[in-house]
Parts: C-alpha cells; sequence; structure tokens
C-alpha cells in the first residue's frame, strides 16, 4: 500500500515537472544554458523543440507512474 503512494506522489511530480518544461522551454534555457554562453541571447528553434518533446516524454511518464499502481492490482 506505501509503495502505491510513493509511485502516485512520484508520477505527480513527474508530470508537474514535465509539464513544466513542456510550457516554458525559454526558461528552462535561461536556467540551465544561458550561463554557458556569452553570446547566445535565446536558445535555438532545434533546443526549444528537443526541450518540448522531452517535457511531454516526461509528463508521460509521470502519468505511467500514476496509473500503474492500479493497473498491477
Amino acid at each position: 500500500m506505501a509503495n502505491m503512494w510513493w509511485s502516485i506522489g512520484g508520477g505527480i511530480i513527474i508530470f508537474a515537472l514535465g509539464m513544466f518544461i513542456f510550457l516554458k522551454p525559454g526558461l528552462i534555457w535561461k536556467l540551465t544554458e544561458e550561463w554557458k554562453s556569452y553570446r547566445a541571447d535565446e536558445p535555438s528553434e532545434f533546443y526549444l523543440k528537443a526541450t518540448k518533446i522531452g517535457g511531454a516524454l516526461f509528463a508521460l511518464f509521470g502519468i505511467i507512474m500514476i496509473m500503474l499502481p492500479f493497473i498491477l492490482e
């Protein structure tokens, strides 16, 4: 029973993080990449698209984690 709540809680956190990454790829770039370059003023289109895909996959993984305890019962 306790493992079920860990899976659901972790899934909610991972889903929320994935949605944040999907919805705000520019902010993710500012937090993680901007300081590495003194020339780049904004992220490339490829970076934005790749980050959105990664965020969507992360959110999907979160949904799977939430549903898994109910599927395996």
